[in-house]
C-alpha cells in the first residue's frame, strides 16, 4: 500500500527536490502543485495520507492553506507538515493554531529530518488504516441496523396481520392503514424516523380485538349497545397488551391502540380526550382507519366509493377528526385512491 502525499510549493526546484526525496524509497506516491489553489481543488476530490506545504507562497500562504484543508472532513486527522525556512516562534504558533502537525526546514539533509519525515509518513498511513477500518465498521453497523429494521418491520406487520385475519380474510386493511398513516405523517412534516415508526406501529391499532368474542366481532348485522360496549374494550385491551415495553415502537403502538377512537371534539372513547390531548400518532391513525373501514366491504356493510368516504372525512373535520390530519391525507388524494383500489 503506497502512501499518498500532497506537496505544495511555489518553487519548482524546491518542489522537484521534495518529490524526489519523498519518493526515493518507492513507498510514497507524491502529487505536487506549484499553485496552492489548484492543490485545494485536488484535495476536495482526493484523499491524501500526508500533506507537505510551503509557508511563503503567492495567492495563499501555508497557514491559510492548512486552515482551509482542515475544514475538509477527510483531512481532520491527516498529518500536515509546514515546510519553511522561517522557524520563528510566531510562525510556528500560527501554524500550530491553524492545524499543522509538524515543521520541516527546506532542503534539509540531516538524519533527524529524514527520521521525522519517515515517522510522519508512517503516521499518515496509520491514520488511513484507522479511517478505513472505521468506515468498514460503520458500513457493517449500518447494514446490521438496516437488517434489524427490516426484521422488526416484518415481525410487527405479521403480528398485526394475525389479528386482522380474525375479521378480515385478506389482512389488507392492516397494510392500507399503515400506508395511509405514513402519508399523513409525511404531509404533516413529522421527522422521517417518526413517519417510519407510525407506519410500523399503525397496524397494531386493533390488536385488542384478539380478546373480542367471535359472535360479536364477526356478527353480520348491527350490534346492540351491550355488544358495542364490548367492542370498545379493544382499545384498552390493546393498550394493556402493548404496555410496559422497552421498545419505543411498541410503546407507540400502545399509544395508538389506546387512543385511535378518541375524537377531536372529545366525544370518542375510551377516555373522552379531545384535540391535542390525543397523541398525534393516534389522530393520524384515526383518519386512516376510518377511511379504510368506509371503503372496505365488511359482513355488515358494502364498501363506500372513495369520493364519498372523502366527503365523510370533510364533513367530520374538526369534529371527529383533527383538521390538519384530514387536510394532510387529502392533499395526496391520487395516491390514496391508488392504495384504496388495489
Amino acid at each position: 500500500m503506497q502512501t499518498q502525499a500532497l506537496l505544495v510549493d511555489d518553487s519548482r526546484s524546491a518542489l522537484d527536490f521534495l518529490k524526489r526525496h519523498i519518493e526515493s524509497d518507492g513507498k510514497v506516491q507524491a502529487t505536487a502543485f506549484l499553485d496552492p489553489l489548484q492543490a485545494i481543488g485536488c484535495a476536495r476530490q482526493r484523499d491524501f495520507d500526508i500533506v507537505l506545504v510551503d509557508y511563503e507562497m503567492p495567492k495563499m500562504n501555508g497557514i491559510g492553506f492548512i486552515k482551509t484543508l482542515r475544514t475538509f472532513p477527510q483531512f481532520a486527522d491527516t498529518p500536515i507538515v509546514m515546510i519553511t525556512s522561517m522557524q520563528t516562534d510566531e510562525v510556528k504558533m500560527q501554524a500550530l493554531q491553524a492545524g499543522a502537525t509538524d515543521f520541516l526546514p527546506k532542503r534539509s539533509q540531516s538524519m533527524e529530518m529524514d527520521v521525522r519525515l519517515r515517522n510522519l509518513i508512517q503516521l499518515g498511513l496509520a491514520v488511513r488504516k484507522l479511517n478505513d477500518r472505521a468506515a468498514h465498521l460503520a458500513g457493517e453497523v449500518a447494514a446490521a441496523t438496516q437488517k434489524l429494521g427490516a426484521r422488526e418491520e416484518e415481525i410487527i406487520l405479521r403480528l398485526a396481520l394475525a389479528v386482522e385475519y380474525r375479521d378480515n380474510d385478506t389482512g389488507e386493511h392492516t397494510l392500507r392503514v399503515a400506508k395511509y398513516s405514513r402519508i399523513i405523517a409525511e404531509q404533516l412534516g413529522l421527522p422521517a424516523r417518526l413517519c417510519r415508526d407510525i407506519y410500523l406501529a399503525a397496524p397494531l391499532h386493533d390488536v385488542g380485538k384478539v380478546a373480542i368474542p367471535d359472535n360479536i366481532l364477526l356478527k353480520p348485522g348491527r350490534l346492540t349497545e351491550d355488544e358495542m360496549a364490548v367492542i370498545r374494550t379493544h382499545t384498552t385491551i390493546g393498550e394493556r397488551i402493548l404496555a410496559n415495553s422497552n421498545c419505543e415502537l411498541i410503546q407507540l403502538g400502545a399509544e395508538i391502540a389506546a387512543a385511535h377512537h378518541e375524537r377531536w371534539d372529545g366525544k370518542g372513547y375510551p377516555n373522552g380526550r379531545k384535540e391535542t390531548e390525543i397523541p398525534i400518532a393516534a389522530r393520524i391513525v384515526a383518519v386512516a382507519d376510518v377511511f379504510d373501514a368506509l371503503t372496505t366491504r365488511r359482513p355488515y356493510k358494502d364498501a363506500m366509493l372513495p369520493p364519498l368516504a372523502r366527503d365523510y372525512l370533510m364533513d367530520n373535520k374538526g369534529r371527529q377528526f383533527d383538521p390538519a390530519c384530514v387536510d394532510a391525507f387529502l392533499s395526496r388524494w391520487d395516491e390514496v385512491v391508488s392504495i384504496a383500489t388495489v
